[in-house]
């Protein structure tokens, strides 16, 4: 059943900048404390985290766990979720948190061109053609740049390699979300299934590679952890059903598409990342393609949309 929502207002704009900034320390978080606990450890423990809190929010709010009928369709939405973060963790091992931002966030692009040919409803228009081939010259561009430039080694390129490639898991999940049962299920359940394969997944990951064997709980590592486990997956998580609950879920979700800059932003300014021109002119590219594809083709009354825990954890 459709739900009339009103157009964004100063309020809605207001509250999708702060959950965007949010989004944009994501990666500059995790990449922060990794000198004192490897990123698996810390994706697992913060997934762990926000696990509880959202059986704890679906249990106040008196919500059933809806596992009959849903259970194949989310453990396989775990299981890509999980490796999906797999990679994050090991790719902010070689690349910076800037770079992690930008092709991560090429999730749309792959979600669109998947969609365009398994859902009649969901085909591509020119505009859209137009942006996903501004986005793949942008991350031919950024990877070319790389391996020519003098201050990129085959780390940083593997690292940006496994970037791209959870961006690409991060599309498969949520067209899995859209494409099978998991659409008509409630978007706790869907987010449960993911965070709580995540933990399990990535703890495993974290004890057999021995990345779990040694780590400090310094002052910055449970920030890092509280961070993305109560800020990031959690909060966030409320956050953006509350503003889906008013506004035309459209306009909210061209909104995201401000946390690459953002995080490019804080990479370079708390971490001091280095970029190059290659990049930055990528990036561009790949911004201006993710923003074509997802412009919609005109603003109606929507449906409340099935969240993908990845639009709020990359997180």
């Amino acid at each position: 059943m459709s739900v009339e929502r009103k157009a964004l207002d100063g309020f809605g704009a207001g509250c999708m900048v702060v959950l965007c900034v949010v989004l944009g320390l994501h990666q500059v978080a995790i990449k922060a404390a990794a000198h004192d606990m490897a990123p698996t450890l810390q994706i697992a423990l913060r997934s762990g985290l926000s696990a509880i809190l959202v059986c704890i929010a679906m249990i106040l709010y008196k919500e059933k766990f809806h596992v009959k009928g849903t259970l194949p369709a989310g453990a396989l939405a775990g299981a890509l979720f999980s490796v999906e973060f797999v990679m994050v963790a090991e790719g902010l091992r070689y690349t910076s948190a800037s770079h992690m931002s930008v092709f991560l966030y090429t999730a749309p692009i792959f979600t669109s061109l998947s969609l365009h040919w398994l859902q009649p409803s969901e085909r591509l228009r020119t505009v859209q053609w137009l942006g996903i081939s501004l986005a793949f010259a942008g991350i031919a561009l950024a990877f070319a740049g790389g391996s020519l430039h003098a201050g990129f080694t085959a780390r940083v390129l593997w690292g940006d390699f496994l970037a791209l490639t959870a961006g690409m898991l991060w599309a498969a999940t949520t067209v899995l979300i859209r494409c099978s049962k998991l659409s008509s299920a409630p978007p706790t359940m869907t987010l449960l299934y993911q965070l709580a394969a995540a933990f399990v997944v990535l703890l495993c990951y974290a004890l057999f590679s021995g990345q779990a064997s040694h780590f400090t709980m310094t002052g910055l590592v449970w920030e890092s952890v509280l961070f993305q486990g109560v800020m990031v997956s959690f909060a966030g998580f409320l956050a953006w059903f509350s503003l889906l609950r008013r506004y035309n879920v459209s306009q909210l979700s061209a909104f995201l598409f401000l946390s690459p800059l953002f995080g490019v932003s804080f990479g370079v300014l708390l971490l001091h990342e280095a970029m190059d021109l290659f990049f930055v002119a990528g990036a561009v590219l790949v911004l201006m393609g993710i923003t074509l594809v997802s412009r919609p083709a005109k603003v109606k009354a929507e449906p409340v949309a099935v969240f993908d825990a990845m639009a709020l954890d990359a997180d």
